[in-house]
């Protein structure tokens, strides 16, 4: 095994989070074209980690050394044909515990069979309980790709924001049930945590992580998440912005509170993020709009160490004509780090107080709610 670091229920199901052992998986692969080698991809807590192993005669065997449940995907990579450059892979999405699991292939990963692992078995369940919106959700991934083919692109994008208004109603008529029936479920903090999303009001979400079994609360997991809902009680609408200070692209320290008396967008992006410079024109048409309206930008940049000059590119390439800081860490920036910034773009809007009134406002809901501020 090669271990790589990478950037209502029966009490029965309570049994995983007190087990202190590893997750020990057999696999028996049966396809026509040769196995060469399974990883599976995982995290626990902000930590990624990739566990492989060799298949000899369809057969592998592999030990994670975890002791709390994990959503892991699982990889078979295939060995090279004849003439192709690259191998063939399949994945699947597997719930592991610890103890030990069996995972049989015919053919198709798709249709693995898996025992050994209740957590599992229950999130079949609930993914059955997804299915009618996901189905959706592709058709509507599908009519928008045949618009772009067909050079619509307008139509596209405004059929593409059903994608988005579908997955806020599975959220809230499957997973909302679902976390309010099942508390001590085995998937319940995967839930959550889907549910929640990457921005979340701590009011809204602490409530159901209080009702988790202690075990699962205090395992590596359990406690990131909490970490996470306490830095979200902290950058919630109606709460001061946290204070900060970073050099800018001269390096010179630029503080918060130097903006006070301003209402402020603090934008972070970075130069290597397409989804930021997508909306970049967005929040360079804000500013052009409102500058002389008492608004101003603070842009703060989760590029990588060394990157300094792809940086200063984007800035002068986009037109971003506001203040910009960064630390040059990427995900280990101080301020991203302090607001728990884990996805770009986001931004947090602050009214000239420095409280924090809006968050994630982008293209016509950015320049709406400048409107509503402004516009007198």
């Amino acid at each position: 095994m090669k271990k790589l670091l990478l950037l209502g229920f029966v009490s029965i199901f309570f049994l995983p989070f007190l087990q202190a052992q590893n997750i020990s998986i057999e696999g028996q692969l049966d396809y026509q074209n040769p196995v060469a080698f399974v990883y599976f991809n995982y995290t626990v807590g902000e930590t990624r980690f990739s566990d492989t192993a060799l298949v000899e005669s369809s057969k592998f065997k592999l030990t994670l050394k975890v002791d709390e449940v994990i959503d892991a995907n699982m990889v078979v990579v295939f060995k090279p044909l004849v003439g192709q450059r690259l191998a063939r892979r399949e994945v699947k999405l597997f719930f592991l515990e610890p103890g030990d699991i069996k995972i049989e292939v015919k053919d198709s990963l798709r249709l693995a069979k898996i025992s050994g692992s209740k957590s599992h078995l229950e999130y079949e369940k609930f993914f059955e309980l997804q299915k009618p919106y996901i189905d959706r959700q592709a058709k509507n991934s599908n009519e928008v790709f045949a618009l772009m083919k067909q050079g619509k692109a307008v139509e596209a994008k405004n059929l593409g924001k059903n994608f988005n208004m579908i997955d806020a109603e599975k959220k809230e008529k499957v997973f909302l049930p679902y976390l309010e029936k099942n508390p001590i479920s085995p998937i319940a903090l995967y839930v959550l945590k889907s549910y929640a999303g990457y921005a979340f009001e701590a009011k809204k979400i602490e409530p159901f992580f209080n009702k988790l079994p202690k075990a699962v609360q205090h395992s590596i997991s359990g406690i990131n998440f909490r970490q996470k809902i306490e830095t979200a009680k902290k950058t919630g609408i109606g709460v001061y912005a946290m204070p900060f200070t970073q050099n800018d692209t001269l390096g010179k320290p630029v503080t918060l509170a130097s903006f006070k008396g301003k209402y402020l967008l603090i934008d972070f992006w970075a130069s290597w993020c397409a989804p930021c410079r997508h909306e970049n024109p967005n929040i360079l048409k804000a500013f052009n709009t409102y500058k002389d309206k008492n608004f101003t930008v603070l842009g703060i940049s989760l590029d990588k160490p060394g990157s300094y000059q792809s940086w200063l590119d984007a800035i002068h390439a986009d037109g971003l004509i506001w203040t910009h800081v960064s630390d040059l860490k990427r995900k280990e920036n101080q301020v991203a780090k302090l607001y728990d910034i884990t996805n770009i773009p986001q931004n947090f809007l602050l009214d000239p107080q420095g409280k924090i009134i809006a968050r994630n406002l982008k293209g016509e809901d950015l320049q709406n709610k400048l409107s509503e501020l402004l516009d007198h």
